[in-house]
């Protein structure tokens, strides 16, 4: 029979099934890191992703004799459209069994609603924003995922240059062998920075001061540093405030470092959580029953590995040291908590910048992603 490709509901019951399919295809892989599926779903839903005040976005499922075999999600980012005078479309959350018909008529109907609502060009992988997964794995499909990153199989990457997909940029991301102490040059760095610029490392213990104190600057502060990045989108305060609630409160604080000037204003900010992967694994997607019991063992529990979450630096300090020292800050508690590794998840293979963060430290590239582009 041929493959039939269905535009998918954006409700509950609809939605669970979509995200269902692409945690199931994966079973059994030891490298995939599922989504909880209710987070996923709510990332679908415009009632309940603020990002839907600028963006439309429609689901594809493909099916073959009834069984699905595919999913797409097409996104037109109209806030990012409209500053770069672009009429790009976006395709993410996409995955399919290994047949050519199947990723081909999904994204023959992806497309086609993209050219339908205007657009000439359609690139991702990517989400909504940049708070959502985005590009696909092209090398590294025997290591372990993040929770931040996106898993496939080796054949999607051909499947989509077969369609007629380009290269358009590629990330890497790094496995960073914790040190037994702080490096000696990170060390003279940081102090160096500390009093130059007068500024200084605040800790907290309370989750609610943190967020009180920096909560909406240290997503302005992202704005900021994050602005001239690969297609990124600017949060909005409905954004800022959903994300506030939504991510504080799975922190640990101890791996939170926030850097200030003397007037106490936000220069820049390290958040790090330890690896969710294996906790993730073992729940399946799900937070309940027992879900949220390995998410919590795997915050306040021993954990191998630090997941790198995101630095940002103002602007105005960039280049100047400021990440010196926030690990100057991070390391010490890396080190008492026993991680061995930390994941330094997307990085543009291009920002030399980022990557010189590590020229101090043991380190293999072991992965590469990429967002691929093709003209409608």
């Amino acid at each position: 029979m041929a493959i039939e490709v269905l535009p998918i509901a954006a409700d509950k019951k609809s939605l669970s099934r979509y995200v269902k399919f692409g945690i199931d295809l994966y079973d059994g892989n030891d490298c995939f890191v599922p989504p909880l599926i209710f987070d996923e779903v709510e990332t679908m839903m415009p009632d309940k992703n603020p990002a839907f005040e600028f963006c439309k976005a429609q689901s594809f499922m493909a099916y073959d004799d009834g069984k699905p075999v595919g999913r797409i999600t097409a996104i037109i980012n109209n806030a990012v459209n409209e500053r770069t005078g672009s009429k790009e479309a976006r395709f993410g959350f996409v995955d399919f069994i290994d047949d050519p018909k199947v990723s081909s008529a999904l994204f023959e109907a992806a497309e086609g609603w993209a050219r339908e609502n205007g657009m000439s060009e359609m690139i991702g992988p990517m989400g909504f924003t940049d708070m959502d997964h985005e590009g696909m794995l092209v090398d590294g499909f025997d290591q372990l995922g993040t929770m931040a990153t996106i898993y496939n199989f080796p054949y999607y990457p051909a499947h989509l240059e077969q369609l007629g997909y380009v290269k358009d940029v590629d990330w890497v991301e790094y496995r960073i062998t914790v040190p037994d102490k702080v490096p000696d040059k990170y060390m003279r760095i940081a102090d160096v920075v500390r009093r130059k610029y007068g500024l200084r490392t605040v800790k907290y213990t309370n989750r609610k001061k943190l967020k009180d104190d920096y909560g909406v600057a240290l997503f302005e502060l992202i704005n900021q540093a994050y602005d001239q990045l690969y297609g990124y989108s600017p949060l909005s305060k409905k954004q800022i405030e959903y994300y506030i609630g939504k991510y504080l409160g799975i922190l640990r604080l101890d791996c939170v470092s926030v850097i200030v000037d003397a007037d106490d204003n936000l220069v820049g900010v390290g958040i790090s959580i330890p690896s969710f992967s294996r906790a993730l694994q073992r729940s399946k997607g799900r937070l309940f029953p027992f879900g949220w019991v390995h998410i919590l063992k795997a915050i306040k529990g021993r954990n191998d590995v630090v997941d790198l979450m995101l630095i940002a630096v103002k602007p105005e300090y960039q280049n100047k040291g400021v990440n010196a020292l926030l690990f100057a800050d991070l390391l010490p508690t890396y080190i008492k908590n026993g991680y061995k590794y930390a994941e330094s998840n997307l990085e543009l293979e291009d920002n030399a910048n980022v990557q010189l963060q590590w020229q101090y430290f043991e380190r293999r590239l072991h992965r590469r992603r990429r967002a691929y582009r093709k003209k409608l």
